[in-house]
């Protein structure tokens, strides 16, 4: 077993995504090791129904950087997100989705601010008029949009899950199903700095997107009430001494 501490942990939720694994850990470990950092990937089955779980044990059992663990039933991305942020050991931590649509070779670019802020979110508004369709695009603008109405923020690509940010972050992180649709959001929330950077967006190469337009327009609206109603009722103390 490998004790020593990674500085980075790159978190990642995966779904019937066996297409792309092998690939993915191939595209991770060209992009990390030049940076000559110490790393792990942290990689939740969401209970695929492929054979995502078999290919993730076949990566790991050499490799003790690559660390995986399976849900006993479906729960989702949020809860994905949120297993493999609690078994990552890093000083910061990266999430990034499996399907090879978020390019390992952007994690400097990512990085990099983190000596400034606590948050960097990707976002794909530039790279996007490379390859996506008109109404992935459209749909995508109006849900930010709306998300960013609504919430009284202004981050440009909510729903872009490329992430890097310090660990303490997640200390006091709210947990709810469609949490890491707003993560940038949350962690300002609890008083962190957040800034973004232009990522690339890959198509799909293997499998099928869980995402369409009824997910970006509509389904995340009842989880945006509930950022918008903690970002009303929420209060926040300081201590000023403690004594025993």
């Amino acid at each position: 077993m490998n004790t020593e501490r990674p500085e980075i942990s790159l978190v990642i939720p995966c779904f019937n995504e066996a297409g792309n694994l092998r690939e993915l850990i191939k595209s991770i470990r060209a992009a990390v090791e030049p940076m000559q950092i110490a790393y792990e990937v942290v990689i939740t089955d969401d209970c695929s129904g492929d054979e995502s779980w078999q290919i993730l044990k076949e990566l790991a059992a050499p490799d003790t950087r690559i660390r995986v663990q399976r849900f006993a039933v479906h729960f989702g991305k949020s809860a994905a997100v949120w297993a493999g942020m609690k078994m990552s050991r890093g000083q910061y931590i990266v999430t990034l989705d499996a399907d090879l649509q978020n390019d390992p070779k952007d994690l400097p670019r990512l990085l990099e601010p983190l000596r400034q802020f606590d948050c960097v979110c990707g976002t794909r508004v530039e790279s996007r008029k490379q390859g996506d369709n008109f109404i992935r695009i459209a749909s995508s603008r109006i849900a930010n949009w709306v998300r960013n109405k609504v919430s009284g923020d202004d981050i440009s690509d909510a729903g872009c899950g490329y992430l890097a940010f310090k660990r303490e972050c997640i200390a006091e992180l709210k947990l709810f199903e469609g949490m890491h649709r707003f993560m940038g959001t949350l962690f300002k929330i609890e008083g962190f700095t957040v800034t973004e950077v232009p990522v690339s967006n890959h198509p799909r190469l293997a499998g099928q997107s869980k995402y369409g337009v009824w997910n970006r327009l509509f389904a995340s609206f009842y989880d945006l009430l509930a950022v918008r109603w903690m970002k009303k009722r929420m209060f926040k103390y300081r201590v000023a001494e403690k004594i025993n």
